[in-house]
């Protein structure tokens, strides 16, 4: 492994593309502790050490590497992208006009980039003006009375919105960055940034604060470690449908007669599912922060949408199973892959080509999907269930399974492509 990294670096070309990745991780690190103007630090440290948690706004914190607490410049970090990149995705199930320019190549594809990249700025203008209201009624810290936007002007607002805005489409710049001139998906590596960043804290703030910390860092370690190992197994895994090409005879060459296949992951719908489910049972408790604490639907979200729940927990788990079924069906579609393989005289032995081919996948794709979604349920479940005992808060370790998902799946995605490149150089890669 260390022999690998070594090899990786003597390779020019290789070594720039790294060094390039890593500078603009810390490049995006380093912004995450740039205040917003109009903010007041110190009442926020204050906030920070009274408050009880910030509730679901972890998922947000998460991905934006602990900015959003610090109403930083990059407090929005990655989300809104990523929440366009989705929505752009569903809308090609019911607008044809994309998913024809799907359809187009490399110009379809920059075009519902360019929609994507103008949805980010509409959905980073609402979500930071929904943060921000929430910071000045002082409702994002819980239990605290100090004023973080001493300044109430609408100018003071404005400008917050402005720069936390123009910070997300900076994150947005730079994720696009990597993936064009660096090692692997730039909005991926920034989120796998922003949560490795915190771990370290987190476990040292369990170690130092807590009663026997010591023994429940260790055990969560070992937790972490064991879930990994199953991460990785589960992700490596696919079924392999086999694919035949008949052979056919273009002008005066034969072509076809090859044996291949489809590679079907087990989880094909990654990680998806998980922040889906959470960002939909974020809204209540999002929506009752704003409403009356003394009001019967406030005190009724208040008690059951938490992490320690059993009726959280089940809502969970069925938005989770839902959401991997309906984005597998949208990013895998059987008659689609049926009627390419007919167009090219492949098909599946033993399987006439066209619609017994495209039910044969969707069975397959069926059974594997109940499989992943269970899988990622119980990714998602393990590491809060663990914690419940131990006496640790979703707040003071937030998202485990989710992040050791994200962790993992954006690790082997990188490590596979550094070692593609190094296999170009003729150079031992990572994987054996």
């Amino acid at each position: 492994m260390l022999s690998a990294f070594a090899q990786a670096f003597r390779t020019p070309d290789l070594r720039r593309k790294l060094l390039f990745t890593l500078f603009i991780m810390a490049l995006f690190r380093a912004g995450t502790f740039i205040p917003t103007p109009g903010v007041s630090m110190h009442n926020i440290n204050l906030c920070m050490a009274q408050s009880d948690g910030a509730g679901l706004l972890d998922l947000v914190n998460l991905f934006s590497g602990g900015a959003l607490m610090q109403l930083s410049i990059f407090a929005l970090g990655i989300m809104p992208y990523i929440t366009a990149s989705i929505i752009i995705q569903l809308l090609r199930v019911v607008v044809p006009r994309f998913e024809d320019l799907h359809k187009e190549g490399q110009a379809g594809q920059a075009k519902l980039t360019q929609y994507t990249r103008y949805l980010t700025i509409f959905l980073s203008v609402m979500q930071s003006t929904g943060f921000i209201s929430l910071a000045h009624s002082g409702r994002m810290f819980n239990g605290c009375s100090e004023k973080i936007i001493p300044n109430d002007s609408t100018w003071t607002f404005i400008i917050m919105i402005i720069v936390m805005t123009a910070g997300t489409s900076v994150i947005m710049w730079l994720a696009e960055l990597i993936t064009s001139n660096g090692i692997g998906n730039g909005m991926s590596l920034l989120i796998f940034t922003s949560i490795i960043a915190r771990l370290p804290a987190q476990l040292f703030n369990i170690a130092t604060t807590d009663q026997n910390g010591i023994f429940k860092v260790l055990l969560i370690i070992a937790l972490m470690g064991l879930i990994t190992l199953a991460i990785v197994f589960v992700e490596q895994a696919m079924r392999r449908v086999p694919v035949q090409y008949a052979k056919r005879m273009v002008g005066s060459r034969m072509y076809g007669g090859t044996t291949t296949y489809i590679p079907i992951k087990i989880n094909m719908s990654g990680v998806i599912p998980v922040i889906f489910s959470t960002s939909i049972l974020a809204m209540p408790v999002m929506i009752a922060n704003f409403g009356d604490p003394h009001s019967r639907w406030v005190q009724v979200i208040q008690r059951y949408f938490h992490q320690q729940s059993a009726i959280y927990l089940l809502i969970d788990a069925l938005l989770i199973i839902f959401f991997a079924f309906f984005y597998t069906q949208i990013t895998f579609d059987p008659v689609e892959v049926a009627d390419n393989m007919k167009k090219y005289g492949g098909f599946v032995p033993g399987v006439r080509a066209g619609r017994p081919t495209a039910e044969l996948l969707a069975y397959i794709i069926n059974r594997i999907t109940t499989a992943g979604s269970l899988y990622l349920v119980l990714v998602a479940m393990i590491p809060v269930l663990a914690l419940i005992p131990m006496g640790i808060s979703q707040q003071q370790l937030p998202f485990g399974g989710t992040s050791l998902l994200i962790i993992v799946g954006v690790g082997l995605q990188t490590v596979m492509e550094v070692n593609s490149q190094l296999r170009q150089h003729h150079y031992e890669g990572f994987l054996r």
